[in-house]
């Protein structure tokens, strides 16, 4: 549906050439959610705007829905446009119009007849839970509602795509939360492709897919969401998986720690969740099991368990006990020495 292919943009300063997007590949298959994730400066808003060729890469090609946009002509890139909704962290909001008109002017430079504009409407109007909002300007509306109005204006089009900017970073977790179960209904009632760019781990965690991680105009990782969170390489997914599950240990508590057998993080992913295995290495082996976290992470398709255990005993006795989890399905990752 949506195949970024070798895409770079480059920008010139006054110090010189700035490269905002590196040789990046994304394909997002049709009826998934991907999602692109990086601190400032990382690329991804550039990125994104190359999707709709709102910023035209430098090199590469993007095709979507096996078209190639970079090639097309003015009128023909227009129709590919129309099939491509995008909402925005700032809304963009026609503040002298009401909900209804921010909808319908868009659909009404389309060239859409009145009956065709007011069925649309109020179709996703409904869709998006804003049924009673009809007549109600923007500054009346909350910052989810306003939100929503946007997601309704994107899905007036009727859109194969919808590209989602930092759309939930201006809100409250509680709103946050809201928008991406919305996101969710469309993608599953509708089956519109969704790709959408963050800084925040919670939004890739409950929607996404597929994930990429960018960093300094680049991808340095990518894989789907229960891999990335299960098995994450690069130290920047590892930076920002931290910020929603504990995954370093305070340096302290590392020190005060007895020095014999294993400190180490189990993860625990399918059907290795339901079972009692740490209880079973206990009396399996002559290990003493002491958990220092532990956390579980519900994702979009599954759920991950993570445990930091300190496993006191001989080490051909913690040793065992490791590959007797490993062997059960349970990812080990030795944290001695981290600081």
């Amino acid at each position: 549906m949506i195949v970024l292919e070798n895409i770079s943009k480059e920008f010139k300063s006054k110090n010189g050439i700035v490269k905002a997007v590196n040789n990046v590949n994304i394909h997002v298959k049709k009826g998934e959610i991907h999602g692109v994730i990086g601190y400032s400066g990382a690329g991804k808003s550039t990125l994104i705007r190359c999707v709709n060729l709102l910023e035209k890469p430098t090199e590469g090609k993007v095709f979507i829905n096996g078209k190639e946009a970079t090639s097309l002509p003015l009128p023909k890139l227009r129709e590919v446009r129309n099939k491509i909704g995008m909402i925005f962290q700032g809304f963009n909001l026609l503040k002298t119009a009401t909900v209804y008109d921010n909808i319908a002017i868009p659909l009404k430079l389309l060239g859409y007849d009145q009956t065709e504009v007011k069925t649309r409407v109020n179709k996703y109007l409904e869709i998006v839970g804003l049924t009673d909002k009809h007549n109600n300007y923007p500054n009346q509306l909350s910052g989810g509602q306003k939100q929503r109005v946007a997601i309704a204006r994107a899905l007036a089009q009727e859109p194969e795509v919808l590209l989602s900017d930092e759309a939930t970073s201006a809100l409250d977790p509680e709103t946050t939360d809201s928008i991406l179960e919305l996101l969710l209904k469309i993608n599953r009632e509708l089956g519109i492709t969704i790709l959408l760019i963050t800084h925040e781990m919670n939004v890739i965690q409950k929607i996404c897919d597929y994930v990429y991680v960018m960093e300094n105009g680049e991808v340095v990782e990518q894989n789907s969401a229960i891999n990335l969170f299960t098995k994450p390489s690069h130290t920047t997914t590892k930076k920002f998986l931290n910020t929603i599950s504990q995954r370093n240990l305070p340096p302290t508590l590392i020190s005060q720690l007895n020095v014999s057998g294993a400190v180490t993080r189990l993860t625990f992913v399918g059907e290795s969740t339901g079972k009692p295995l740490i209880a079973e290495v206990s009396q399996k082996f002559n290990v003493q099991p002491n958990i220092l976290t532990a956390n579980i992470i519900e994702l979009k398709n599954g759920i991950v368990g993570n445990i930091v255990i300190h496993l006191i005993g001989v080490q051909d006795q913690v040793n065992a006990a490791i590959k007797f989890l490993e062997d059960h399905g349970v990812g080990t990752e030795d944290l001695e020495g981290q600081s």
